[in-house]
């Protein structure tokens, strides 16, 4: 099936490594150019090459800081003087760190906030723009099961995740007329760099052992295993295609059917 994404221009957040990586790879397998961006260069560099290598696609690294507004505009900037335009954004970069309220600082809300809600945020709004003037756009914000599956485990997650979904259906009432379509993909428990983190997360706050919580996880989910990136990817990559052109504001639910009360 062809996509209609040759020669489009992406913008991947997060594009370093994990979900990002695989949605970057799958973007340049269908004839897309890609640009990927992350805070640390040299990751960053090592996965452009890796990803020019492998696909024969342009993949163009910009390195910069989500959680503030002026990094932000200098990645956007960056990409279309490479480019000369920006088709599709993915918003990608970012998580929250997971706990009990209790066991919450300020420090872990303000980092939940700013980087997964509000860096999504600064990276439409500086995107939003271009697009409008192109005539069209496609927007797909990689969120998280969190925000729909909210749990005690996961509250800063679920508070940012919400957020990022309210603001993906608001916008894509508001620019749909534009022909820009924003969609939201929301995975659950996937394999990827942060995975162990998250685990070690949850057995902490359970009490249990890391092999134990990993067996609780794989329980919550009746297909019994964890998603991987490219599984993320493969869905991301057609929504942000042609071939999804009526879907818009759409929350689609990515967990395998995960009942996280399991997980207890």
């Amino acid at each position: 099936m062809d996509l209609g994404l040759k020669g489009k221009v992406a913008l991947v957040t997060g594009g370093s490594k994990g979900i990002g990586k695989a949605v970057a790879r799958g973007l340049a397998e269908e004839g897309a150019k890609v640009a990927i961006c992350a805070r640390t260069k040299h990751e960053l560099d090592a996965t452009a090459g890796e990803l020019q290598k492998v696909t024969g696609g342009e993949i163009f690294a910009v390195a910069g800081d989500l959680t503030k507004e002026a990094p932000v505009q200098k990645i956007v900037d960056a990409t279309i003087e490479h480019f000369g335009r920006i088709d599709i954004l993915v918003n990608n970069a970012g998580g929250a760190p997971g706990g009990l309220i209790l066991d919450l600082k300020e420090e872990d809300w303000e980092r939940a906030i700013q980087l997964k809600f509000m860096g999504y945020v600064r990276c439409m709004k500086a995107v939003l723009p271009h697009m409008l003037k192109q005539g069209r756009g496609r927007i797909v914000n990689v969120v998280g099961n969190d925000g729909v599956k909210p749990i005690a485990i996961e509250l800063t997650p679920s508070a940012a995740n919400a957020a990022d979904l309210a603001v993906t259906v608001a916008l894509a009432e508001q620019y749909g007329r534009h022909n820009i379509c924003i969609n939201a993909v929301n995975p659950g428990p996937v394999a990827t760099e942060r995975w162990d983190g998250l685990i070690a997360g949850i057995a902490r706050t359970r009490k249990i052992s890391p092999d134990e919580a990993q067996k609780r996880a794989e329980r919550s989910i009746p297909l019994g295993r964890i998603c991987t990136p490219e599984e993320v990817a493969n869905v991301v990559v057609f929504v942000a295609s042609d071939r999804a052109s009526f879907m818009n504001g759409a929350m689609i639910t990515l967990d395998g059917g995960q009942r996280k009360a399991l997980l207890d």
